[in-house]
């Protein structure tokens, strides 16, 4: 039994270094891809034509806005799966070095309510709204078509 219990330890600690290491690149993901959406919005506001261009720069917003919330959505159920090592690692080898986190998805919130959490809403819409009012700037101070 005491056997046992400290191999239970052992695969428990190399169990959470393992979560501990996914939770990080979800984090560091989640990172880059608000680096990317702020670059190539940026970028896509800096090429010139029409004055309807402009409206382009949703679409890279809205894909990189998505995936934000889905490397969070991750993060959580990988932060689930570690709850869960915590809790239950030292009373059963069941799920041993199972790392498919997907089986704790009703407990963590859904893509959507993520992409309007505060975090996420804030940075994105705040974006959002500069794109709109440096639209209306354009349309108001240019003439004609272009």
């Amino acid at each position: 039994m005491e056997m046992e219990n400290r191999e239970l330890k052992e695969y428990m600690l190399k169990e959470i270094e393992i979560i501990q290491n996914i939770i990080k690149r979800m984090a560091y993901n989640s990172f880059m891809i608000k680096g990317w959406a702020i670059t190539l919005v940026v970028v896509t506001l800096l090429l010139k034509g029409s004055r309807y261009q402009v409206w382009i720069a949703f679409i890279p917003l809205l894909v990189f806005w998505f995936l934000d919330a889905y490397f969070l959505w991750q993060e959580q159920l990988y932060r689930e799966l570690y709850k869960w090592v915590i809790e239950n690692r030292l009373k059963t080898n069941e799920y041993l070095f199972d790392m498919n986190a997907y089986r704790f998805k009703n407990k963590v919130q859904s893509k959507v309510r993520i992409m309007f959490s505060i975090t996420l809403g804030c940075l994105y819409g705040s974006i959002a709204i500069l794109i709109v009012i440096y639209a209306l700037i354009i349309f108001l101070t240019t003439k004609g078509g272009c």
